[in-house]
């Protein structure tokens, strides 16, 4: 009797682990797909994008929070990998949550136009106006430019804003899909680069879509694709 007891205490706790297991397993949700980045002067590279996901960020959310994003890709006609990555986490301190708007190559140098995904980071970053953040990289390291600094032909987004939602996920986006992805976005300042203040400028509620997470807009307009 006793060994029965014994028999059926190990079966429970081998269940309670396996079920722990699985819960913990469920949380560690990670998305990825490839996509055609249309550059300003035609030529095409693909770009391979890669989110970590946290927990729903509301009971209602159908998607999960993303954690961070990591994008890589190289140059035209070379094999060395570049990365760019931003940690969406409102706890860490220094700036970060930047959703890519813009990855472009001008006589042989990356550069990104992003903007602050949401209140915390738009404050982190300044409160820029126009809402963007732009990087360059130097060979090694990415470094924030000014807008001055930002080539004046690069212009228009040629990404997929934010992610695309995770049970109509594809592997591999076209550059036609991508512009497609972008469609219904409705706020002006996510489709082209404006390089004028927004009057009356002023960050949204946050936005909990997987098109756009967390994007601020001006106070006339609505956010990005739901």
């Amino acid at each position: 009797m006793n060994n029965g007891h014994s028999m059926l205490k190990v079966f429970k706790t081998i269940g309670l682990v396996l079920t722990l297991g699985v819960s913990m397993s469920a949380c560690a949700a990670t998305m990825s797909w490839k996509e055609e980045v249309l550059l300003h002067d035609g030529q095409i590279i693909v770009v391979e994008r890669f989110y970590n996901l946290g927990g729903y960020p509301a009971i209602e959310s159908r998607e999960h929070a993303a954690l961070d994003e990591t994008v890589t890709f190289s140059l035209p006609g070379m094999n060395k990998k570049i990365i760019w990555k931003t940690d969406f986490r409102d706890s860490v301190p220094e700036p970060n949550s930047l959703n890519l708007l813009v990855l472009d190559i001008v006589k042989g140098v990356p550069y990104i136009a992003a903007y602050p995904a949401g209140h915390i980071a738009y404050n982190k970053w300044g409160s820029p106006n126009p809402p963007y953040v732009f990087f360059k990289y130097d060979g090694k390291t990415w470094q924030r430019i000014s807008f001055e600094e930002f080539p004046t032909e690069l212009n228009k987004t040629n990404v997929i804003v934010g992610r695309p939602p995770a049970k109509l996920l594809k592997s591999f986006y076209t550059v036609g899909e991508v512009e497609k992805q972008n469609y219904d976005i409705s706020t002006k300042e996510y489709k082209t680069i404006i390089r004028t203040p927004l009057d009356h400028w002023k960050p949204h509620p946050e936005h909990k879509g997987p098109k756009a997470p967390h994007p601020i807009t001006p106070s006339n307009t609505t956010d990005g694709k739901k």
